[in-house]
């Protein structure tokens, strides 16, 4: 496969590589790193494609490909290799020696949009521990191929970010800089974890939203919430995590969390990284995996999701397929619902769709608790405001002795009003 692509001269100007071995769908993959890159603000000038077992140890591609490459960069006259696989230090080097050119591969041009793309501290320190960790193995014998590689935000895609540095400092300064980011990131994680300790005790149920980069997460965040967060048509538009609080119908209080979306061949340097923020996930009560049903590939995404989920331990979780964007597709959305999970379809960008998907949130978290009946004496008055916005109440009247009321409530809130229940 071999594409050539209208040229420009205010861009980096790429040519896209990759080894079909049938792993991968490679045309998938492209048209993948294709969006990755016009993401970072790469222009692609081109593609190619070699179809073998497994890729050259030394040069990714075998010698008379590389050639035909070398020639290709020079008619196209472009100054960047994006390879689509994860490339060894080896290849990087021999490759670097041969074609004169920067070379990045998929993951380092991922984490150099999440280095565009951070914007709190807290962003910003896990994608520069990322950096840090993913080339620190890349140091050794790469001599001035690393500075080649390196030169700050000016030096363009793959050097970009709070991690801009790390290919001109030595083992030792990359250390001690990846001990001071984890030690920041832990003091974060107790952070979160008091907060979360002080939702547990408010009975707040959280609902986190989950899904492949660009399937619609932050707009349906803001079509629920009002949250006004970053969504645009590009991949990893959003990276920082937001939590809004919103009121069911039932008049149940949630809190709502957008996270940061997956992708196929996510570097597992940013799974780690983000784990701060990532482990959220494992506190949800419940999961909306939000998938692009206009997306050709979207049965791929779904299962590249819930891979992802499982890695991350949280395949224990009640889950709803929100499939996404179904105004822009014609005909039926056909999908084999293989982990027998509650599907809705939606449009978070109109909002149709929106009021099934509340009340299957609603479903699940009444079947999470309990019903009960409770007799509230008057002079208990400063609790009902806090059962009304933590359990679903069903019935409420008002007697001689106290207030009757039927409230169907989680395990935090139970313990709290064991005092007062009735049958």
């Amino acid at each position: 496969m071999l594409n050539i692509y209208d040229t420009a001269d205010d861009k980096e100007k790429a040519i896209l590589i990759g080894v079909d071995a049938g792993v991968y769908d490679i045309e998938e993959s492209f048209l993948e790193l294709n969006e990755l890159a016009r993401t970072a603000g790469v222009l692609v000038l081109g593609e190619m494609v070699q179809k073998r077992e497994q890729a050259h140890t030394s040069t990714y591609f075998g010698k008379g490909k590389t050639e035909e490459l070398a020639n290709y960069i020079s008619l196209l006259n472009a100054n960047l290799i994006i390879c689509d696989d994860e490339l060894s230090p080896t290849q990087i080097q021999n490759l670097s020696e041969i074609l004169d050119v920067k070379i990045i591969d998929r993951t380092m041009l991922i984490l150099d949009i999440f280095a565009k793309r951070a914007m709190s501290a807290e962003g910003k320190s896990q994608v520069e521990l990322a950096q840090l960790k993913y080339n620190s193995s890349r140091l050794i014998g790469l001599g001035k191929v690393l500075s080649r590689q390196a030169g700050g935000i000016k030096g363009g895609v793959g050097s970009r970010g709070p991690g801009e540095k790390k290919l001109e400092t030595d083992r030792r300064h990359i250390r001690n800089r990846i001990d001071e980011l984890e030690k920041e990131l832990s003091q974060i994680k107790q952070k979160r974890k008091t907060q979360r300790e002080k939702r547990v005790k408010e009975g707040i149920p959280v609902i986190s939203l989950v899904g492949y980069t660009n399937a619609g997460k932050s707009t349906l965040m803001n079509h629920l919430t009002g949250a006004g967060v970053l969504s645009e048509d590009k991949l990893f538009a959003t990276l920082d995590t937001t939590t809004r609080k919103i009121k069911l119908n039932s008049g149940t209080e949630i809190l709502l969390t957008d996270t940061v979306g997956f992708i196929q061949k996510l570097p597992h340097t940013l799974i780690k990284a983000f784990n701060a923020t990532l482990e959220e996930l494992n506190y949800a009560d419940i999961l909306i995996h939000v998938a692009d049903a206009s997306n050709r590939y979207y049965t791929n995404h779904i299962n590249t999701v819930f891979d992802t989920i499982k890695e991350l331990n949280c395949d224990n979780k009640p889950v709803i397929l929100a499939l996404n964007k179904i105004d822009l597709v014609s005909g039926a959305i056909l999908y084999t619902n293989a982990y027998s999970c509650p599907v809705t379809k939606i449009s978070a960008i109109s909002g149709d769709g929106a009021t099934a998907l509340i009340s299957e949130i609603e479903n699940i978290l009444n079947n999470l608790r309990k019903k009960i009946n409770l007799l509230l004496p008057f002079d208990e008055l400063s609790l009902l405001s806090y059962i009304h916005s933590t359990g679903a109440v069903l019935e409420e009247n008002y007697r001689d002795d106290g207030i009757y009321i039927t409230v169907v409530a989680n395990e935090e809130l139970l313990g709290r009003l064991k005092n007062y229940t009735v049958s």
